[in-house]
């Protein structure tokens, strides 16, 4: 694995239908993907997972999903009107453009995002004859300013124009949502403090340099979770979400020393403590998975004042009245796509040719099980290949029927869909001593074995 580059990550993910570049056939658009078939059944059974330990798996949840669009003022209580920006400088020779606190760092210069435009500016003034730009090389920029990451719209305006005055936004993040619906749930539901609110929902950024493939794109899925607390309250609690979403990647089959968690050294102003759970992404290396906050009283507290909704907790027992605090989770499913793809791509020595395999866990795989007749042009085998395949669709969904090519030629396609199980349906599944057996081949070890067409789903069932 040390040896597998982004590239090839990223050449599986076109080949086999996971992941093609957006608009590719009008030359594609930067920082947007669409997921192929299989790439889509892996997004689903990732958000099917996340969401089952999250929300299923505990009393204490409840889930949500919010409206994309929100009153613009949202945005002004959130900070992001104001505050959501990146530096950015743009190259004199070619005009491309870098985020600047980016490009810093990769000289071992931080740019904590609390600085202003005139800090950055002699910040990158005093380290200009290091940064070449990635595009041309030259080093000639312009000044540093902040590009606001928000999208505006034109929603609601018959013109076509953007209210310049009143713009409506795309969701910079899609936690806000939460925040807004956090009364309607106490009121609607038998939630009690300390309780989470959970949403997998969308994003748009308008990122200055979208890269490294999924890691940063201007459209993303968010998975979110909030977790309210009592004032003060938030310590203990804390550390155990840390630790309960570390291990949920290694329960569903992350290597644990391609993870780590990292504080954060520049907190926000309202935030009381923050933590990323980093991956060790092939070609880039560390970088943040999954951001873990503890966000005070901040959120609700601005969304009372902008709204003039009071959204404080009574206690049900005591009458006390406060402000939760919130401690969040939250992970861009993009990332949390590439690290598994990542993790589970392995290239393997079997029988003196290289073979890539997907061990993806069974849970997430795309395809649980191939169904191929060991010959496509033998009636007789088609015909029983198909009545398994039938039946065993009908049983595990996840079922792909392959004839195509030789049967070696099937079982590398598979291996690098990540399928955890080929049936094959041969001559001795028709007649002889072995009628109406199969042949089952194992993904990780190859091995093959005869099962019983009888006992077959049972056998796929304790298996997957």
């Amino acid at each position: 694995m040390s040896d597998v580059k982004m590239e090839d990550i990223i050449s599986l993910a076109k080949r086999r239908g996971f992941v093609y570049p957006g608009s590719e056939i009008y030359g594609g658009m930067a920082g947007m993907y669409d997921y192929g078939p299989y790439g889509v059944e892996l997004l689903n059974n990732l958000k099917r997972a996340w969401w089952k330990a999250q929300v299923y798996d505990r009393d204490d949840f409840f889930g949500l999903d919010s409206a994309i669009f929100k009153d613009p003022r949202v945005w002004d209580a959130s900070g992001h009107t104001s505050g959501f920006s990146d530096p950015l400088a743009e190259c004199k020779n070619c005009h491309a453009r870098i985020r600047v606190d980016k490009e810093l760092e990769k000289v071992g210069v931080t740019a904590d995002e609390k600085m202003s435009e005139a800090e950055l500016n002699r910040l990158f003034d005093e380290n200009r004859d290091k940064i070449p730009c990635p595009k041309c090389g030259h080093k000639e920029f312009g000044a540093v300013r902040a590009f606001n990451l928000l999208i505006k719209t034109n929603m609601g305006d018959l013109s076509g124009e953007i209210d310049i005055e009143n713009p409506v936004y795309l969701p910079g993040e899609a936690c806000q949502g939460i925040y807004l619906n956090f009364k309607n749930v106490v009121d609607t539901t038998p939630a009690k403090i300390p309780f989470g609110i959970a949403q997998i929902g969308k994003a748009f950024r308008n990122e200055i340099s979208p890269r490294n493939f999924l890691f940063r794109t201007r459209e993303m899925e968010q998975a979110d979770t909030q977790y309210f607390v009592r004032p003060h309250e938030n310590k203990d609690v804390y550390e155990r979400i840390k630790k309960a979403r570390f291990d949920w990647y290694v329960k569903m089959g992350i290597s644990s020393d391609k993870l780590r968690l990292k504080q954060h050294e520049n907190l926000v102003f309202y935030a009381a403590d923050a933590w990323d759970i980093e991956y060790n992404f092939p070609s880039y290396g560390f970088d943040e998975l999954e951001g873990i906050h503890d966000r005070t009283d901040y959120d609700l507290t601005q969304h009372t004042k902008y709204s003039g909704t009071d959204l404080s907790y009574t206690d049900p027992y005591t009458g006390e009245k406060y402000i939760p605090w919130i401690l969040e989770t939250s992970v861009g499913m993009g990332r949390m796509f590439l690290a598994f793809l990542s993790d589970a791509y392995c290239v393997e020595e079997l029988k003196g040719e290289k073979r890539v395999v997907l061990k993806l866990q069974s849970e997430l795989a795309p395809v649980k099980v191939a169904v191929s007749p060991l010959l496509k042009n033998k009636p007789e085998l088609v015909d029983k290949a198909r009545e398994v395949y039938t039946a065993l669709k009908k049983e595990f969904g996840a079922v792909m029927w392959d004839d195509n090519g030789n049967i070696g030629k099937r079982y590398r396609r598979q291996d690098e869909i990540g399928t955890p199980y080929c049936v094959v349906i041969d001559f001795d599944t028709l007649d002889g001593a072995t009628k109406d057996t199969v042949t089952v081949r194992n993904r990780d070890t190859t091995e093959q074995e005869r099962v019983s067409l009888s006992e077959l789903g049972s056998k796929l069932h304790e298996s997957l």
